[in-house]
């Protein structure tokens, strides 16, 4: 639970957007699927999902079942191109 809300707690704070009013809205945190990066993901259930996978100190997500497997065949090659975040702290200690 903890991650989940530091991971929300840090997009939210990253990712806030004004409105023509001048009020802050929270976007949706999303990124684009490590594996199908033309696909969007919204991290928040992913993290919740558990459909992300840590690679070299940085966290990739997933848009579907079928990509977890494939991004763990060539982690490398995926974290090329794919767009990711750090990979939060408290999972690092557990490790």
């Amino acid at each position: 639970m903890k991650k989940i809300l530091s991971l929300t707690l840090l997009v939210a704070l990253s990712v806030g957007v004004v409105s023509a009013q001048g009020t802050k809205k929270a976007a949706a945190p999303a990124m684009t699927c490590a594996v199908m990066t033309k696909n969007k993901v919204d991290i928040t259930k992913a993290t919740a999902a558990h459909m992300y996978a840590d690679y070299k100190g940085r966290r990739y997500f997933f848009c579907c079942g079928g990509c977890p497997a494939e991004f763990k065949k060539d982690p490398a090659k995926f974290a090329k191109t794919a767009t990711s975040i750090p990979t939060p702290k408290a999972e690092t200690k557990k490790k």
